[in-house]
């Protein structure tokens, strides 16, 4: 059987796509060409890959089975280019991070990664921990920074830094909760403030607290941690504010105020993740010290 990584890979441009045109389009290759080579790859298999539908395209028995084992050919394929040309070797480094943890740790990272060849060439892939993964495991991505513990025995993760919850609100709000004990588990769930589900930082808010998203009624699905903050502000509820974004949080949104629990204080530990298949000689351990150096400054209050 002679099949061609280029008919695999215009086989699962269209498997994602479920239409030759936009499946083309996506490659740059003409819609001829992209047919051409899908009735190659059938004739070559025995058996037909697509039906044809009048809503586009789906995939036959024996064409997900073919998706499924081509895709682990692309994803090895990958690794055999991250192998023969590694970051800071000239590679190119595509790095998943996920949005409660990009903007408060980039603007500090940046200039460490350009100093050093290992941001020469650098990717960046802003995204919730679910779909990182995801990229990461089809070898889109080469490593992701995350707050999720590592799933899968394919994976390796390096620590990079203990990132301690505080509670934001408004002055006033604020000023009433300190004439009692502050305890995570004695919040009035009411009135937090959470991020839509997917964002393992409401997740992990709420396990703090031993909540569900049920009890919290002011559950507004924003999208954004900026969101929260400015609507905190505003005296609309209590939000849970990683340390690494306090920085740039309290002065986007005036008003905000964020108080430490006492100890031992909740906090997420966030991590830098890759494949255990590829290789990380140098590029990974460095990348690990640089955001853990970028880090600092953000971490260390007084």
């Amino acid at each position: 059987m002679n099949i061609t990584l280029r008919q695999l890979r215009y086989f699962l441009s269209l498997a994602q796509h479920t239409h030759f045109t936009r499946a083309a389009e996506s490659i740059n290759v003409t819609q001829p060409a992209l047919s051409m080579q899908i009735r190659a790859l059938e004739e070559e298999i025995g058996a037909r890959l697509v039906e044809r539908t009048p809503q586009g395209v789906v995939l036959t028995p024996q064409g997900r089975a073919l998706q499924d084992h081509a895709q682990r050919v692309m994803a090895a394929m990958t690794d055999l280019e991250q192998d023969l040309r590694q970051p800071g070797q000239g590679g190119r480094l595509m790095l998943g991070m996920i949005p409660t943890v990009a903007p408060y740790l980039l603007p500090e990272a940046l200039p460490l990664l350009r100093a050093r060849d290992i941001g020469r060439d650098l990717h960046l892939r802003e995204a919730q921990t679910d779909r990182l993964l995801d990229e990461l495991q089809a070898g889109r991505l080469d490593a992701i920074v995350v707050a999720s513990p590592p799933e899968g025995p394919g994976l390796q993760a390096i620590p990079l830094f203990a990132d301690r919850f505080l509670l934001a609100g408004s002055a006033a709000r604020i000023a009433d909760l300190r004439s009692r004990p502050l305890s995570p588990d004695a919040l009035d769930p009411g009135q937090l403030l959470l991020l839509d589900e997917g964002h393992c930082l409401g997740d992990q808010a709420l396990e703090v607290c031993g909540l569900n998203r049920r009890a919290a009624r002011l559950d507004l699905g924003a999208a954004s941690l900026s969101t929260l903050c400015r609507l905190a502000a505003q005296g609309m509820g209590l939000t849970f504010l990683p340390e690494i974004a306090r920085r740039q949080e309290l002065a986007a949104a005036p008003g905000l105020t964020a108080v430490r629990f006492p100890d031992p204080q909740p906090a997420r530990q966030v991590m830098l993740m890759r494949r255990a298949s590829t290789p990380g000689q140098g590029w990974f351990d460095d990348l690990a010290r640089l955001l853990t150096a970028a880090a600092r400054p953000l971490l260390d209050l007084g």
